[in-house]
């Protein structure tokens, strides 16, 4: 009997659900394995005009599998400190290596780029900086409107585009985050699904942070996207102030549904954390790739 993608899932996430967030298991392509080719990793600095003043690190990732000569798929990470760490909660290069080398998704460069912060230089700074004072990522990701977008458009990507044959087709571009960086992917393959048409989001902040609660209500009445949606929630997310993360993830999921967007709603266990969505990150994939 052959199951597809989206059931292999829901049955994995039902497994992983009864356990508690130190039990849970990595999938094998979470692991390195022997004999596949492991892609490259380097770090490097960009300083935005989008959004003035504002200076981030970024990763590249490119697989063993790259041919200078063809465009190669993208898929673009906020927060990507948290991503490209290969012990961290989703080890992108490591299942990256391991799905490319099956062909269960295709050759794609990975840019994992950090919000910009307020700094003359980040020579020592960690992630996106503890002194919130200096980080402009609220502004980036929680904003509703194609400004993000346009940084991706005009500066990231032909900065890559520099050393790299990336595509052009917005159908092999994916782009991924977590909390605000989940809402911030969403943005951008809403306002912009001539660039971004995949979009993968772990415990995205859809609430009023900076008017993200508006987003069910603008799937239902709004014209139709060409895009693709994974959403990823602990049912013991965040509740406060700017409201309910697990309610918000579930209008997002009702919303997608009655508009019958291709989308998969993936509930789990858990808070406001990346261990679940990380554990299950590799068949994520797999769904958020499928033709």
């Amino acid at each position: 009997m052959n199951l597809s993608p989206a059931l292999i899932l829901n049955c994995l996430v039902l497994s992983i659900c009864s356990l508690h967030a130190d039990e849970l298991p990595w999938q094998p392509d979470s692991k390195r394995q022997d004999g596949v080719p492991e892609g490259k990793v380097t770090r490097h600095e960009i300083r935005s005009q989008v959004f003035p003043g504002t200076l981030r690190q970024y990763y590249i990732y490119v697989p063993a599998q790259y041919d200078s000569s063809k465009p190669a798929a993208v898929m673009v990470f906020q927060d990507g400190h948290n991503y490209v760490k290969k012990n961290g909660d989703f080890r992108t290069p490591i299942v990256f290596d391991n799905l490319i080398a099956k062909k269960q998704m295709p050759v794609t460069i990975g840019i994992f780029v950090n919000p910009g912060l307020h700094v003359e230089t980040i020579e020592g700074v960690q992630g996106w900086n503890t002194e919130k004072k200096k980080s402009n990522r609220s502004v980036e990701y929680d904003s509703l409107s194609g400004k993000y977008a346009e940084f991706l458009e005009k500066e990231l990507l032909p900065a890559v585009a520099k050393d790299f044959n990336l595509t052009t087709d917005p159908n092999q571009r994916a782009i991924c985050g977590l909390s605000s960086g989940g809402i911030c992917a969403f943005t951008v393959a809403w306002e912009r699904p001539d660039l971004f048409r995949r979009v993968m989001s772990h415990i995205g902040s859809f609430t009023n942070i900076r008017g993200g609660h508006v987003y069910p209500a603008l799937i239902r009445k709004g014209d139709l996207r060409p895009i693709r949606v994974y959403l990823q929630d602990g049912k013991d997310d965040l509740d406060n102030a700017h409201g309910n993360w697990w309610l918000g993830n579930q209008q997002m999921q009702k919303a997608l549904e009655f508009r019958k967007y291709q989308h998969m709603w993936v509930p789990t266990e858990g808070g406001h954390s990346g261990k679940f969505g990380g554990r299950l990150f590799p068949d994520g994939l797999r769904w958020l790739w499928k033709s």
